[in-house]
């Protein structure tokens, strides 16, 4: 009897350049565990990767054109490149740029991404060589992880084409929404961010279903999925830090307010404001209640001091007057947000603000810009001072090696601060055990416009 053996061929290995948001990074995740459970392997380069997938970001025409300069650097580099993500819908635009991309699927089309990668390199090995099922693919740091609860939009604001590319609401079911958060926690997550296009609207296109979950009903709606998150519990035993994303101002955003005063939830909430001029907030087609939104702010910090609120501006709006930037600017002291982010207008295909009257000039947004920025790094750095002496809860993303001395550094974030998006706590003379992830309380030493500077108490 001859014996034979039979010799697997090497994984085909699929390479990803993610670009845009967390919400089109959640996409990626799931985009390559799905190949990863046909057989690929993942690839960190251009030269290893079969193929390679480019996820695009369409919101902005800027980001555009990073998108199509993505798509021809991995052209350039690799050759086999499929592309998908929000630009995915201008098949024609990245054609005419790029005749040479393999095939083209639009925002979360997970289904003809995959089958996009089996035409252009065909898995070499099967799905069921593994009999250990392999872990979701992750793109963040172990420590934290983003969980999108819906996808899409029901809102029409003028300068926005989010439903043209991502459709309308969508929420996915309650109980798969925990199940996964429930998972990510038990395997490492310290961190969830949950994200969506409108987080306050989760469930209202399921006129918020109910679903069994621990032997209760819960509702799909944004306070019954914070007060569940805030039940979870990481393997030590501690309560994970939950932070509320894409937060619209709807009334029954006040119910989680106290979740974060009782510590379920990071006190925490990004809320889009965009502007404060009820004339601007009027032509973006957003709600204009901003005087209501500062009583709420002040509601809001009586019932939870450590509140931290970030929101993002938009200047140089068509039709935004010198009035109007004043009434923001004036908007912005009185309500003393702890983390903005500011954007120029930019004009984008299919958007309804593109034919608006009264474009503002470049100098001048590029001069409201540059004003807006010097309030609030202002008020940042006031806010940041008071800070000082003070002992806080961080968390650690990065360690670094000994200097000369032996003092080693390392990177961390406050409550106050979202990865990527917000400042950093940097810390000295660290011990040599300290890991990404943990969590370590900090006596703040100094603090800038920014960041802050501290030691592990």
């Amino acid at each position: 009897m001859t014996e034979t053996s039979t010799i697997l061929p090497d994984q085909k290995k699929v390479g990803m350049v993610s670009l845009g948001c967390p919400k089109a990074l959640v996409d990626s995740e799931r985009i390559l565990t799905r190949l990863r459970a046909d057989g690929y392997a993942m690839s960190p380069d251009y030269a290893g990767a079969d193929v390679v997938l480019v996820n695009t970001c369409g919101f902005l025409d800027s980001a555009k054109e990073e998108s199509l300069a993505a798509i021809g650097e991995a052209i350039s580099e690799n050759g086999r490149v499929i592309v998908t993500g929000c630009m995915g819908d201008e098949a024609e635009a990245i054609r005419a740029a790029h005749p040479q991309v393999l095939a083209v699927t639009g925002a979360h089309q997970y289904e003809d991404v995959v089958e996009a990668v089996h035409e252009a390199a065909p898995p070499s090995q099967g799905p069921y060589i593994d009999l250990i099922p392999q872990p979701d693919v992750k793109l963040t740091p172990r420590h934290y992880s983003y969980l999108k609860i819906s996808e899409g939009c029901n809102h029409s604001c003028s300068f926005c084409i989010i439903p043209d590319l991502r459709g309308k609401l969508a929420s996915r079911r309650i109980d798969a929404v925990l199940r996964e958060a429930e998972k990510l926690v038990a395997a490492g997550t310290k961190e969830l961010l949950v994200i969506s296009q409108d987080t306050s609207a989760y469930g209202v296109d399921t006129r918020h279903e109910s679903k069994p979950w621990k032997g209760r009903e819960v509702r799909a709606h944004m306070t019954d999925l914070a007060r569940e998150l805030g039940q979870l519990q990481t393997p030590d035993g501690q309560t994970p830090w939950t932070r509320l994303h894409y937060v619209y101002p709807y009334p029954h955003v006040d119910a989680v307010i106290p979740l974060m005063a009782e510590g379920l939830l990071t006190p925490y909430l990004d809320i889009p404001f965009q502007h404060a001029s009820p004339s601007v907030l009027k032509r973006m087609k957003r709600p204009a209640n901003e005087a209501k939104v500062l009583e709420r702010l002040k509601g809001w910090r009586a019932i939870c001091p450590e509140i931290a609120v970030r929101s993002s501006f938009v200047v140089g709006f068509p039709g935004e007057t010198e009035d109007d930037f004043k009434y923001l600017i004036d908007w912005l002291e009185e309500a003393q947000l702890d983390r903005v982010g500011a954007f120029r207008f930019e004009p984008v295909e299919g958007a309804q603000a593109n034919a608006l009257p009264d474009p503002v000039a470049e100098e001048i947004k590029e001069e409201r810009y540059a004003r807006l920025m010097e309030v609030t790094a202002r008020v940042s750095a006031t806010k940041l001072a008071a800070k000082v002496g003070k002992t806080l809860p961080v968390i650690i993303d990065e360690v670094g090696e000994a200097d000369e001395d032996g003092d080693i550094g390392a990177t961390g974030r406050s409550q106050a601060d979202a990865p990527e998006i917000d400042g950093n706590v940097f810390l000295r003379n660290v011990p040599g055990t300290l890991a990404a992830g943990d969590i370590v309380n900090v006596e703040v030493e100094e603090a800038d416009a920014h960041d802050l500077f501290g030691v592990i108490s």
